[in-house]
């Protein structure tokens, strides 16, 4: 559903040596729906054999999003209706999409100034180049809802330097542009009043070189001070073991780490952890087909999400009941047999 009556959701253009793919969904923050979804499937389907196309740019609408994710209210009102059909196809075609653009044959030129989570990730992460700008916001906020990192970032997160992707996952940290490089989720840092004009370059050449002319050094990571304590603690394999390792950090930065992740699923930090593990071992289809069979289980067989949706997005800011309520009272095995 637009955000007008006329206007389609995805705006899908040739211009110049380029395919254009915009995301139409401003005042939802481009979040992603199925139909969104079926029309990056028709792009990548087309371009990529398309020899005048020599590169796709990618872009969110209305100045605040790139894109802030799935459509997870959709999903909570599917699995309310007992619709394992219609969950089904969203995460399955989904997942299709970001193998698509994981094995595209061109550049795939995310243009990421503003909000970009979740699903926007997947977008973005599995092809370069990846460009962010300071208004760029990236996060994997999963847990909070009592989700999972997908879209494929199981096979990413554990890819990034040292921990740092493991606690993306688990905390939902929020990046900033420039953290984005250092993380290793974005390649290229341009200052977003450059971005027009590299846009206009990339759409006259084809050429993902030009992206040199704009690039600038990024500032400093805002996590560099704590990259020591995120892979003493976030290595370790088991979150008993991680909220021990912070406890014995005795910083402000380790005990804000804890009270985030004291609110979040126990369930669902659980399970990212076991998934994020295996999905350093696995390859990107194996990490897609994973989640595809966590998805199933989290989303129907468990109340923590359609909770943790109701807590955060619709009653925005209630305090959600987690089943169990904490951490030291998850079976692992319980979590074993999710991924079955």
């Amino acid at each position: 559903m637009s955000d007008t009556a006329t206007e389609p959701t995805i705006i899908a253009a040739r211009e110049g040596a380029a395919g254009t793919l915009l995301m139409n969904r401003p005042k939802a923050l481009n979040a992603l729906d199925l139909a969104m979804i079926r029309e990056f499937q028709k792009a990548i389907d087309a371009w990529g054999p398309e020899t005048a196309v020599k590169l796709v740019i990618l872009e969110g609408a209305g100045g605040r999003a790139f894109c802030a994710g799935g459509d997870v209210r959709r999903i909570r009102e599917y699995a309310i209706a007992g619709d394992e059909a219609s969950v089904e196809s969203f995460f399955a075609e989904e997942y299709a999409v970001n193998r698509g653009i994981a094995t595209f044959p061109k550049p795939w030129v995310s243009l990421i100034d503003g909000v970009c989570m979740g699903g926007g990730i997947g977008l973005s992460v599995h092809r370069t180049p990846r460009i962010v700008t300071e208004k760029a916001l990236l996060a994997m906020p999963e847990t909070a809802i009592a989700l999972f990192p997908d879209v494929g970032t199981s096979y990413i997160l554990p890819r990034l330097p040292g921990a740092v992707g493991t606690w993306l996952a688990l905390t939902g940290a929020r990046l900033k542009g420039a953290d984005a490089v250092h993380a290793g989720l974005a390649d290229h840092y341009v200052p977003s009043d450059k971005l027009a004009a590299l846009r206009a370059a990339l759409v006259e050449t084809g050429d993902a070189g030009v992206i040199a002319r704009f690039a600038e050094t990024p500032p400093e990571a805002s996590f560099a001070a704590h990259r020591a304590a995120i892979d003493r603690c976030f290595g370790l394999d088991t979150m008993p073991a991680i909220l021990a390792a912070l406890a014995a950090e005795k910083t402000d930065w380790a005990a804000e780490q804890i009270t985030v992740l004291r609110r979040m699923s126990p369930t669902s930090l659980c399970a990212s952890l076991e998934l994020i593990r295996r999905g350093a071992k696995a390859t990107l289809d194996q990490c897609l087909e994973m989640e595809l069979a966590l998805g199933r289980n989290v989303v129907h067989r468990h109340p923590d999400f359609r909770e943790g949706v109701r807590s955060v997005l619709v009653d925005k800011g209630a305090v959600p009941t987690w089943m169990p309520a904490t951490i030291e009272e998850v079976d692992p095995a319980a979590i074993g047999r999710m991924f079955d």
